[in-house]
C-alpha cells in the first residue's frame, strides 16, 4: 500500500531537518525562545499600545474634583493628601500656620486640574511642631488616589513626615504645586 502524500512530505522534511541540526541545538534554541518570550511585553511598542487613553486614565477622585473651595477634601490638589488641611488651621493650601514649620521631606502626587484638564505634580508636606489641629471633620482628608505601598515611601501618604524637624509632632498638611506633569 502506497504512503499518503502528506506522510511522505512530512517524513522528508523531518529527515532533512535532522540531517543539519542536533537535539542540543534544538533544545538551546527552544530555551532561548522561552527565556526571551516574557521580555516581549516590556518592549516600548507593547507599553505604548497598553497605555491608557487620556480620557480612560481619569480616576474616581479626578471625576469628582472641584477647583473652587480649597477647604474641602475634593479640592483638585488633594488627590493624594492624608491629614488635616492647613487651610482649616490658620495656614493656607501651601503654607503652614504660624508656630509650625514644614517638614523638609514631602510625598508627591500627580493631580488633574478640572479647570484646564492638565495634570500637575503636587508636593505634600506635613507642618510640624504644634499639637494636632482641631479642625472640623470635613477638613480631615484621606485621599489614596494612585497611592503606592510603603516600599515606595515618597508616594505613600500614611507616614508622618515630621522626622527631620526639631519637633516630630504633627499639626496639618499642605499641598504645594511643584509644576506641570509631563504628558506621555
Amino acid at each position: 500500500m502506497p504512503k499518503p502524500i502528506l506522510d511522505t512530505l512530512s517524513e522528508g522534511f523531518t529527515r532533512r531537518l535532522a540531517g543539519f541540526s542536533s537535539r542540543r541545538s534544538f533544545l538551546s534554541r527552544l530555551g532561548a525562545v522561552m527565556v526571551a518570550a516574557p521580555v516581549l511585553p516590556l518592549l516600548p511598542v507593547a507599553r505604548a499600545s497598553a497605555a491608557p487613553k487620556p480620557s480612560e486614565g481619569i480616576t474616581d477622585f479626578e471625576r469628582h474634583a472641584q477647583a473652587k473651595d480649597s477647604e474641602q477634601c475634593d479640592y483638585w490638589r488633594y488627590c493624594a493628601i492624608d491629614g488635616t488641611l492647613c487651610g482649616c488651621c490658620g495656614g493656607g493650601v501651601h503654607t503652614c500656620p504660624p508656630g509650625s514649620e514644614p517638614s523638609p521631606i514631602a510625598w508627591i502626587g500627580t493631580c488633574r486640574n478640572p479647570d484646564d484638564g492638565r495634570s500637575y505634580v503636587v508636593a505634600y508636606r506635613d507642618c510640624c511642631g504644634k499639637p494636632a489641629c482641631k479642625a472640623p471633620a470635613s477638613c480631615t482628608c484621606q485621599s489614596v488616589d494612585r497611592e503606592m505601598p510603603t516600599y515606595r515611601p515618597q508616594l505613600n501618604s500614611d507616614i508622618i513626615w515630621c522626622f527631620g524637624n526639631a519637633s516630630a509632632i504633627y499639626h496639618c498638611s499642605t499641598a504645594a504645586l511643584v509644576g506641570l506633569a509631563s504628558s506621555p
